[in-house]
């Protein structure tokens, strides 16, 4: 009877993807781990842009940090300092566009621009600076609800502690569209630059 030669034994192949990477390239570069350049993947800021230095990103936190306090000793001053000539019209209002009516119905313009675009602007420095002071609150969602909650804590205090003062919900509706133009217009910008994302694998 005829023997059958053996077949010869072939070279091992390592498993290949579709893209022709080796399985082992693969896994090394979901981990993290350096790829055949020899250099680790570095972190973007989330639009293909590098985010700064540490020393340039620590000093614009700390400036930051110091613009919030100047803004919170400002907001203070503004929110918070009794009105003893305004307690016979102060009035609360839980309705929220009863006070932008008005606004909007009082006769002098000048008036108008004052009250809506005060409480506008009061909001946008939340807006621009809280991302960069406290990176996890950079989402835009968070910075919104951040803003509210200390919104209606400033006017629960003047209703309820200042002369002169009381509650209006629509201050703290206004306030809150101010941190939110702000958040898009630059804060957005800002903390991507200043603090950088986990690189994407």
């Amino acid at each position: 009877m005829a023997r059958v030669a053996p077949r010869p034994r072939t070279a091992f192949r390592p498993f290949t993807t579709k893209t022709g990477r080796t399985a082992k390239t693969k896994r090394a570069t979901k981990t993290g781990r350096a790829t055949k350049t020899g250099r680790a993947p570095q972190p973007d800021s989330g639009d293909g842009r590098r985010p700064l230095p540490w020393p340039l990103r620590l000093l614009a936190m700390l400036c930051a940090f110091v613009f919030m306090v100047a803004f919170a000793v400002v907001l203070a001053k503004l929110t918070l300092q009794p009105s003893p000539a305004s307690a016979s019209i102060a009035h609360t209002n839980l309705h929220p566009g009863r006070s932008l009516r008005a606004y909007m119905e009082a006769p002098g313009l000048r008036d108008t621009v004052k009250q809506i675009g005060g409480n506008l602007l009061l909001g946008v420095p939340f807006g621009v600076l809280v991302p960069i002071v406290a990176p996890r609150t950079r989402r835009l969602l968070r910075v919104v609800l951040l803003t509210a909650v200390m919104m209606l804590l400033v006017e629960f205090a003047q209703g309820a502690l200042i002369t002169g003062r009381a509650f209006d919900i629509d201050d703290v509706i206004l306030n809150t569209t101010g941190a939110l133009l702000g958040y898009l217009l630059l804060g957005r910008r800002l903390s991507r630059a200043v603090h950088a994302r986990r690189p994407r694998v």
